[in-house]
């Protein structure tokens, strides 16, 4: 899998890592995954989503064609939705997270009601996070902080052994 997060992320300009832990948060890196709302596979599409234009992937129960439409779909939802310089890289992935979740739309409106709320509509967590929490409730909310969780985690395990591999290069 760790080859299709790469291959997928680099094209749609993502951190691997990001995407990697979207899918364990969606599925626990299960393809045999089904949601009772229809998703499927390691990234829990929708056949909708995987069919609608603006992504338009085809056989979603293959794990590479899966893995394409979930990370296409996220750059769909970060390109139409949270595409302002005025949110950073970090932000803007938290914000496709969490519409990847709850709907694009509606997170897209949560931005506003922050700003209505005296809260950063540019920054997730501490922000926009409690306006989604008020309004849509702790689902979303946890999902976002898991993925983030993960990818701390996993960034920094494989940052650790990138240095090592690194130092035993240089060693011989």
């Amino acid at each position: 899998m760790v080859q299709y997060f790469r291959t997928y992320a680099d094209r749609y300009n993502f951190d691997y890592l990001m995407i990697g832990t979207q899918a364990y948060q969606e599925s626990g890196l299960d393809h045999n995954k089904r949601s009772v709302a229809g998703a499927v596979g390691v990234m829990q599409v929708l056949p909708s989503t995987a069919a609608d234009p603006n992504v338009g992937i085809a056989d979603i129960e293959k794990l590479d064609k899966n893995i394409h439409a979930g990370v296409k779909y996220l750059r769909f939802i970060v390109d139409c939705y949270f595409n302002d310089p005025s949110i950073d890289e970090v932000n803007r992935m938290l914000f496709a997270f969490a519409a990847y979740n709850a709907g694009p739309a509606r997170i897209n409106g949560l931005l506003k009601k922050a700003a209505k709320m005296g809260l950063d509509p540019n920054i997730w967590f501490h922000n926009v996070e409690i306006a989604a929490a008020s309004e849509i409730g702790r689902e979303t909310v946890q999902y976002v902080s898991n993925i983030y969780k993960y990818y701390i985690a996993y960034r920094m395990i494989t940052d650790q052994m990138e240095a090592k591999e690194k130092l035993l290069k240089t060693k011989n």
